[in-house]
């Protein structure tokens, strides 16, 4: 007989008190960042410095042509300003006056908001190391957007509108956004590579050391160090976050797979980071946990190969259309394709990263183009909020309830069949 090992919380009773501790918290935070923002749109103008993060051409109803800046600030705003002047701003370190109002919401104030502004100084952006990969990259493809779709695989880098478009069409938006999905390909790279090389020198001067601990430890510092030289995506941050707890829990011996493990990690997220309450990356990553977290509950019987197949990659699509449908509402016939993109993202992941860095990153841009210029008829389909309450609650319904799971699946299923067949 197998020993179960032991969950993080022996009982409900102590799960709920940290989870009280960490609400306490996360409102606390919520509390303080509410009177900075209260103190920041109180004052008439702010100077700051800035970097442009992406420029935009727009034309209004006369003709006129504009701009519209992306920026991040030094202080760690992030907001988006306007400029009617004839230049052009790309890559360049701005001094700005900015006139804070009562139109900036607190929610944009933690995320990003428009803000009115003057101009006052042009200087260039400082040239890093991640300026220089991104460069590389982009001189291994033709197309400008190939290059825009690597670099945000790679380096998060910002997408074109009409990229972002093309790849909404085939469902595969979160093959983009970094996120836990590349994370975890990115640990079994690192891990896998830094074991090889552990196990010779370990087999023969410290046989005594344990290689989950020593290679686990480097994984970790190294992917901190991608976290930090990507900007910290929500979702990767989150993603993150999960790995280095569960590798500490899988130390201890302790269970992984508990849904108070992740509602503690999501928690203590919040916690840090109060600005993730209001990041839709952040929650529909949750969301794609929490949904695997299901399927692996009510699965656990099938075989395993099945399950990483089969399973998980047709149930989290299944059951993840529902929650990104009530806030994007396009619909194609072609993002029934998503699953099968997302098996094939496994494979295609590491090796397009092997093929950059030896210069030969090109290969398969012909069929990339092919893909992403697959047109269909598009429909839109967005979720009632209230309809999307009610599967909420059966989703929580089904942590504790088979037979809710059983019509949270059926429910997804129905949804899928109404917005892809009528």
């Amino acid at each position: 007989m197998q020993l179960q090992k032991p969950q993080l919380f022996t009982e409900t009773k102590s799960f709920l008190w940290v989870l009280l501790c960490i609400v306490s918290v996360v409102v606390l935070r919520l509390i303080m960042s509410y009177q900075e923002y209260q103190s920041f749109i109180a004052k008439p103008f702010y100077y700051t410095y800035a970097d442009v993060i992406s420029e935009k051409v727009k034309t209004t109803a006369n003709g006129k042509s504009y701009n519209v800046l992306k920026l991040h600030s030094d202080s760690g705003m992030h907001f988006i300003t306007t400029s009617y002047t004839q230049n052009t701003y790309a890559k360049k370190h701005l001094r700005l006056q900015i006139f804070p109002d009562e139109k900036i919401t607190f929610r944009g104030y933690l995320s990003t908001f428009f803000v009115k502004s003057h101009i006052k100084e042009v200087l260039p952006m400082q040239s890093t190391y991640k300026d220089s990969l991104l460069q590389q990259v982009a001189q291994q493809h033709q197309s400008k957007m190939l290059a825009s779709f690597y670099n945000a695989i790679f380096f998060a880098a910002p997408l074109s509108d009409d990229l972002r478009e093309r790849i909404s069409k085939l469902g595969v938006s979160h093959l983009i956004a970094l996120s836990g999905f590349h994370l975890g390909i990115l640990w079994g790279i690192i891990y896998g590579l830094i074991k090889v090389i552990y196990t010779i020198f370990q087999q023969r001067y410290f046989p005594y050391r344990y290689v989950l601990i020593d290679v686990g430890a480097v994984t970790f510092i190294a992917l901190a160090i991608y976290l930090w030289f990507v900007d910290f995506p929500p979702s990767l941050v989150r993603s993150y976050a999960m790995l280095l707890v569960g590798w500490i829990m899988l130390l201890l011996g302790i269970e992984l797979l508990s849904f108070t493990f992740l509602f503690a990690v999501v928690g203590m997220l919040l916690a840090l980071f109060p600005s993730l309450v209001v990041s839709l990356a952040f929650w529909l990553s949750v969301a794609g946990v929490f949904a695997i977290f299901l399927l692996l509950k009510y699965t656990k019987n099938i075989n395993k190969h099945l399950i990483a197949v089969l399973v998980i990659p047709l149930g989290i699509f299944v059951l993840m259309l529902p929650v990104v449908h009530s806030t994007f509402p396009m619909t194609t016939l072609y993002q029934l394709l998503s699953p099968v993109l997302s098996l094939l993202f496994i494979l295609f992941y590491p090796l397009v990263i092997v093929l950059h860095l030896i210069g030969y990153g090109g290969i398969f841009d012909e069929v990339l183009t092919w893909l992403f210029d697959v047109g269909s008829d598009i429909k839109y389909h967005l979720l009632p909020v209230e309809m999307m309450f009610v599967y909420i609650i059966l989703a929580f319904l089904s942590i504790i309830y088979k037979r809710a799971f059983v019509l949270l699946i059926f429910t997804a299923f129905s949804y899928a069949l109404y917005i892809f067949l009528l």
